[in-house]
């Protein structure tokens, strides 16, 4: 079994750290490392899993307290002695906590335990864009539909003029219990859906709910050197929260349409580029495409085919720097098909007047061909 990471650790901050930095430290690595932004990665469920393990301990108090006096070995745990027995069962609190598990839906379950503000849900779009426009930044527009406070109500789902009331049926609690014996179930109450307060009059804009649905425009900048991927997360363009809470952001998942010509690796640039033999044989000036026009490139005398160029500061942006990469050239000695009769003949003139001296390559295998029958 793999090391258990420290859990300050795990979230990046110091051992001083105050709650509100914890909070704050959790949120961004969970945006992070969500397993729905990374569906190739099958170590994001795992680092997903340790940050909420270590947000659950550090979170709370008396956890975090015991967490720093004994570590991963605490003695108290499942124990008496004031410790809490259920502990170590997947993070719930006791047996009160294990019944609202049971009997309340799960881990979405609403009850008047959590009616303070709720931050709202975050969305998900993929934008496509062109090679060029993420080699060099755009400002791009695009529709979404969200769920939104509605403007009647302002969000209570109440008709103008009046407001939620106490729901009877829990006296506000949210929460209906039961006990029998020794054993005490707790569920949602169905009256008022966990929430402690029911509309008697419900706003006819929104059917009671308190948002409705609207379609918005966004405009987001990509930058430059952004790559296939890669996320970009516009803060507070989510859906609006619960109760006062802030609203979620809005996850904008980058796709790079491939290009005609160049290959990306990293922040260079690959082409692959046909010369004839007579160029690469001699040598000469061509000219080589960029993404900011073409650029002459001097091919030396001799070149082999595969043989690699760099033109240095030619390739990509760096995304977070002032530098680029650079463009990388694959020569292709290309070979013609079709000769007439005078060319073939010139070209058995030539073969006529060359050696191996002037074939290294081909050289060194007859050599190796002769020691090999020897």
């Amino acid at each position: 079994m793999a090391e258990k990471r420290d859990y300050y650790e795990v979230l990046g901050v110091s051992k001083n750290a105050t709650d509100d930095e914890i909070k704050r430290a959790y949120r961004k690595k969970a945006k992070e490392c969500h397993p729905d932004l990374h569906p190739n990665d099958k170590s994001a469920v795992e680092r997903f899993k340790e940050l909420n393990e270590a947000n659950e301990v550090l979170s709370d108090p008396d956890k975090r307290a015991r967490y720093d006096q004994f570590g991963f070995e605490d003695p108290t745990a499942g124990m008496g002695g004031g410790a809490n027995p259920f502990a170590g069962f997947g993070g719930f609190g006791g047996m009160g906590d294990i019944f609202d598990q049971l009997f309340n839906g799960g881990m979405g379950g609403r009850t008047a335990r959590n009616q303070g503000p709720v931050q709202g849900n975050d969305l998900r779009y993929e934008l496509r864009i062109t090679f060029e426009e993420a080699a060099k930044g755009c400002e791009k527009s695009f529709e979404i539909y969200r769920n939104e406070l509605c403007d009647t109500c302002h969000g209570s789902g109440a008709k103008p003029g009046t407001s939620p009331v106490t729901c009877p049926t829990c006296n506000g609690t949210g929460q209906i219990r039961q006990t029998g014996g020794w054993m005490t179930t707790v569920r949602t109450c169905s009256a008022c859906g966990g929430s402690g307060k029911v509309i008697k009059e419900k706003c006819t804009t929104c059917g009671g709910g308190g948002r409705i649905r609207k379609k918005r425009t966004v405009t987001v900048k990509v930058p430059a050197g952004i790559d296939d991927g890669q996320t970009i997360i516009m803060n507070g363009q989510g859906e609006p929260g619960l109760r006062g809470g802030p609203n979620g952001d809005l996850f904008i998942v980058i796709g790079v349409k491939p290009h005609k010509l160049f290959r990306r690796d990293g922040y260079n640039l690959l082409l692959d580029f046909p010369i004839s033999f007579v160029t690469a044989t001699l040598g000469g000036d061509v000219e080589v495409p960029t993404l900011s026009g073409p650029v002459k490139y001097r091919i030396p005398e001799g070149t082999q085919p595969g043989t690699e160029f760099r033109i240095k500061g030619a390739g990509i942006q760096q995304l977070r720097g002032s530098g680029k990469g650079d463009l990388v050239l694959r020569v292709r000695v290309e070979i013609p098909k079709r000769l007439n009769n005078k060319q073939k003949e010139l070209l058995r003139q030539f073969e006529e007047t060359t050696s191996d001296r002037e074939y290294e390559n081909r050289k060194g295998f007859m050599e190796r061909v002769k020691d090999l029958f020897q």
